[in-house]
């Protein structure tokens, strides 16, 4: 888990939120987490909605750019990711859970 421990001395932590399939929830699979700092979360027993939010990011966000782009190193990539969710996704995407209206301007009115 090498590239676990780079991540965690990157960020200085990290929560794994999974569903609570067999795998997630086996003793080796917890403890593994456990011995790498690593603070795991699940979604509560029948609520399949739980982490819906979440996957709808990730899965925009990877067909609408990782898939599309090819980046020569890990810093690229974390620019170019960074770069679209603050100066594209947060501010001129137009969301349908809000009304097709922009995360930014959302907070713009409720402030």
């Amino acid at each position: 888990m090498s590239a676990t421990h780079f991540v965690l001395r990157l960020c200085g932590g990290l929560t794994h939120h999974s569903d609570r399939g067999i795998q997630y929830a086996a003793q080796s699979y917890q403890s593994t987490l456990a011995a790498n700092g690593i603070t795991p979360t699940m979604s509560r027993k029948g609520d399949c909605w739980d982490n819906a939010q979440m996957e709808s990011f990730f899965h925009t966000l990877k067909t609408e750019r990782i898939y599309h782009r090819v980046n020569p190193s890990r810093q690229d990539a974390r620019r170019d990711l960074f770069a679209n969710i603050e100066g594209f996704y947060n501010s001129h995407r137009f969301h349908s859970a809000i009304g097709y209206r922009r995360p930014a301007k959302m907070e713009q009115q409720a402030a």
